[in-house]
């Protein structure tokens, strides 16, 4: 399993400096509107997208067809890639909070981002970036095992949208329910987030699992 997270993060180490200045200049661009906290979001997602990348090389190097002479069996290659994932998601929030933080005292010199921002605590901040980087970067494995990286990458926009449509069904089924829906509530329902976000990884990883299993390579 160490050997599979090494394989992809040697592999997408040539792309790092890239994605580091796409994100240097996401915090010029989004600091003074959206805080530290917003850009931790931004960073998270951008990073966990570099899952398809992953797959992308794969796809280039006939890597599937090799690993299975090696001893490795497709539901190890399968869970690498949902450890990568989390990998990058975390390096994301890492580097947005590093990066924001010190970009914020020179963006409050010229605007402040809206209250309703800021007050979010960075460990909110981080969790949710986390939870939310991880959901929609697990859909897009079993989407890039499925139809390939090309196809994956578009349909991923896509799948973005999976999401939030389920948390907006979850809303309407608690206000049905006549369930008060509080700060306080909406407060406890975000520091629990990381909870469902695991249910969603585990059931995206079997999905996943179950469509490699069935793959020719």
């Amino acid at each position: 399993m160490k050997s599979l997270i090494l394989k992809d993060f040697y592999n997408i180490s040539h792309n790092a400096k890239s994605m580091f200045l796409i994100l240097l200049v996401f915090a010029v661009a989004f600091l003074p509107t959206s805080g530290v906290q917003g850009y931790i979001f931004t960073c998270a997602i951008l990073c966990s997208m570099m899952i398809v990348t992953t797959f992308s090389f794969d796809e280039h190097s006939n890597w599937p067809l090799y690993a299975m002479v090696m001893p490795v069996s497709k539901k190890d290659i399968v869970a690498g890639k949902y450890f990568v994932l989390f990998a990058f998601s975390l390096i994301g929030i890492i580097f947005g909070l590093v990066v924001g933080t010190a970009g914020n005292v020179i963006a409050e010199s010229f605007s402040r981002p809206p209250e309703e921002i800021a007050s979010i605590s960075p460990l909110l901040s981080a969790l949710l970036a986390l939870s939310f980087s991880t959901v929609f970067g697990s859909i897009s494995i079993p989407l890039a095992i499925r139809f390939g990286t090309e196809k994956g990458r578009i349909l991923v926009l896509a799948s973005f949208l999976i999401p939030a449509g389920i948390c907006y069904a979850a809303y309407r089924l608690l206000t049905a329910l006549g369930i008060n829906i509080t700060e306080d509530f909406i407060t406890a329902l975000l520091y629990a987030s990381p909870i469902p976000a695991l249910l969603w990884n585990y059931i995206m990883y079997k999905l996943s699992c179950a469509l490699f299993l069935k793959k020719e390579l």
